[in-house]
C-alpha cells in the first residue's frame, strides 16, 4: 500500500497648565470578589501591578466608584468638561475643568479639581480633524489621541521625523496648541492568534497546518520545515526553530511578536491537556484542507515507510485527511493528542504531541 505525504503547495511630553487641587476623599463603594465579571482578573492584576489580593479588590472599587463619579461631572460640568483620569497614587478621579468657577463642585463631589485650557469637547474635536484628513498623514506618523492627563491630543512619531507633524497639523486645520508631538520607536502592528488546524505557508510556497500552540510558537510536522514561516493570512510568522524528521516526524516552529498562541483549535476547541486516549476511542483533527474530521484511534508504535524516509512511534487512525492537513491538531476531547504526519485512502497517521514537546523543551498553551 502506498503512503502519500501530506504535504500540499497552496500572514510626551506635553505641557499642561494649572495647579492641582485636591478633594476630601469620596465614599468608596461596596465591592466583593463575587462582583467581578473574571474570576482571574484579582490574580492577574497581582501579577501585573504587583498588588496583593486586598490591595487588588480595593483598587476594583475605587475605579468603579471614579467611573460611576465621571459620567456624573462629564454630564453636570457640561462644556467646561476638560476629562478625567484615575489617579492612582491617591486612588480619586482626577477631573479637568476650563472653568474656574466650577473648581468646587468638583472638589465637593470628592473628585481631585484641575484647572485645565481645553475642554473635553474640543480635544474629540481635533481628534476628528486629524481622523478626517489621515489619509494626508506622512507615514512616520504612527498615530494620535487624548491624553486626558496632559489635556492635548498626543501626536506620535518616529524619532527625528518630527517635522512632517507641522505640515500634517496644517492640512488638518488643528489648533496646534492643543497637541504635543511625542517621537517613539514603537510602531503599532496587528496581533493573530495561533491556533491548531489554521493554514501556514513554509518559504511562501508549501502549505501545511499548524498542531497545537505552545509558548513562543506551535508544533506541527517535521517534514514541512525548515524555513521561514507566513499564516495564512501571508503576515510574516516566524521560522523553524527545530526540524525532525525523518526517524521523528515532528517540527517547532517560533512566532514573531505579531502573533500569540492560543490553546484552542481553529473551530473552538480548548486544549486542556495531553492525556493519551486509549485505542478504539474517537479522535478528530483539524487541518487547513479538510477542516475537521473524526474517527478513531487506531494501532500505536506504528512505523511508517515513507519515500523520504522512515518514521517510528506513530500512531494510526482512520480519520479523512489530505495533502495541506500535514502538521495539522489531532484532539481526542480536549487533550491534544498529536500532529498529522501522512497516510494512504483508509489510514492516517499523527506523530504523539507528548514526545515532540519533551524534545523540543515546550509546553502546551491551555485553553
Amino acid at each position: 500500500m502506498k503512503i502519500t505525504k501530506l504535504l500540499g503547495v497552496a500572514a510626551t511630553a506635553a505641557l499642561a497648565t494649572g495647579a492641582l487641587v485636591t478633594g476630601t476623599p469620596a465614599a468608596a463603594t461596596s465591592a466583593s470578589s463575587d462582583t467581578l465579571l473574571n474570576a482571574e482578573m484579582v490574580p492577574a492584576l497581582q501579577r501585573d501591578l504587583g498588588l496583593t489580593a486586598g490591595q487588588a479588590l480595593a483598587r476594583i472599587q475605587s475605579e468603579t466608584a471614579a467611573g460611576t463619579l465621571e459620567q456624573a461631572l462629564a454630564s453636570a460640568l457640561a462644556g467646561s468638561f476638560g476629562g478625567a483620569s484615575y489617579n492612582e497614587a491617591t486612588g480619586k478621579l482626577r477631573v479637568g475643568v476650563t472653568d474656574a468657577a466650577k473648581l468646587g463642585q468638583v472638589l465637593a463631589s470628592g473628585a481631585e479639581a484641575e484647572l485645565v485650557r481645553f475642554s473635553a469637547a474640543q480635544l474629540d474635536s481635533t481628534v476628528d480633524r486629524l481622523n478626517a484628513s489621515e489619509r494626508a498623514a506622512d507615514g512616520a506618523i504612527t498615530g494620535w489621541g487624548v491624553d486626558t492627563k496632559t489635556n492635548r491630543v498626543t501626536v506620535n512619531v518616529l524619532p527625528g521625523k518630527s517635522g512632517v507633524v507641522d505640515s500634517y497639523l496644517e492640512k488638518a486645520k488643528v489648533d496646534k496648541t492643543a497637541v504635543a508631538v511625542v517621537e517613539t520607536t514603537s510602531v503599532p502592528t496587528l496581533k493573530y492568534d495561533v491556533r491548531g488546524g489554521d493554514a501556514y505557508y513554509i518559504n511562501s510556497s508549501s502549505r501545511c497546518s499548524i498542531g497545537f500552540s505552545v509558548n513562543g510558537g506551535f508544533l506541527t510536522a517535521g517534514h514541512c520545515g525548515p524555513g521561514t514561516v507566513t499564516g495564512s493570512n501571508r503576515v510574516a510568522m516566524g521560522s523553524f526553530a527545530r526540524v525532525s524528521f525523518p526517524t521523528n516526524d515532528y517540527g517547532h516552529v517560533r512566532v514573531n511578536s505579531n502573533w500569540t498562541p492560543r490553546g484552542i483549535i481553529n473551530n473552538g476547541t480548548r486544549v486542556s491537556g495531553s492525556t493519551v486516549a486509549a485505542t478504539g476511542a474517537s479522535v478528530c483533527k483539524s487541518g487547513s484542507t479538510t477542516g475537521w474530521t473524526c474517527g478513531t484511534v487506531g494501532a500505536k508504535n506504528q512505523t511508517v515507510r515513507y519515500a523520504e524516509g522512515t518514521v517510528y512511534g506513530m500512531t494510526a487512525t482512520n480519520v479523512r485527511s489530505q495533502a495541506g492537513d500535514s502538521g495539522g491538531s489531532f484532539i481526542a476531547g480536549n487533550q491534544a493528542q498529536g500532529m498529522l504526519s501522512g497516510g494512504n485512502s483508509s489510514v492516517t497517521y499523527f506523530f504523539p504531541v507528548r514526545p515532540a514537546l519533551s524534545a523540543t523543551g515546550t509546553s502546551l498553551v491551555l485553553g
